[in-house]
């Protein structure tokens, strides 16, 4: 089973017992997160798509960790004018562990 999720204005794709890393988000190691802007599900070999989120699915998540990402160079010049800057950025991330996908009950049939 695997899922799409939106965190921080990305998607991703997740499954039980992976990681991932999404923007920074509020906590400290070891708190739960749960995740529940759940985009599509895939359960059994059939797929769930929401419209734009599925009702009453959530990813629930452990905090693994707070971080930066690797340094990003930004270099600007204008040519014939002796104009240089140099600056770096580090986005923060946060490592989740995805710990469980909870699907909602399918309706009864009637």
């Amino acid at each position: 089973m695997y899922a799409v999720v939106e965190a921080g204005g990305r998607q991703y794709r997740v499954e039980e017992q992976s990681t991932i890393e999404v923007e920074k988000l509020s906590g400290v190691a070891g708190e739960a997160v749960e995740l529940d802007r759940v985009l599509l599900l895939e359960r059994e070999g059939k797929l769930i798509v929401g419209q734009p989120t599925i009702p009453g699915a959530k990813v629930r998540c452990r905090l693994v960790k707070q971080g930066k990402d690797k340094k990003l160079v930004v270099f600007t010049y204008k040519a014939k004018h002796n104009v240089h800057r140099r600056k770096g950025h580090r986005q923060q991330l946060t490592r989740l562990l995805v710990e469980k996908i909870e699907v909602p009950a399918p309706p009864a049939k009637e």
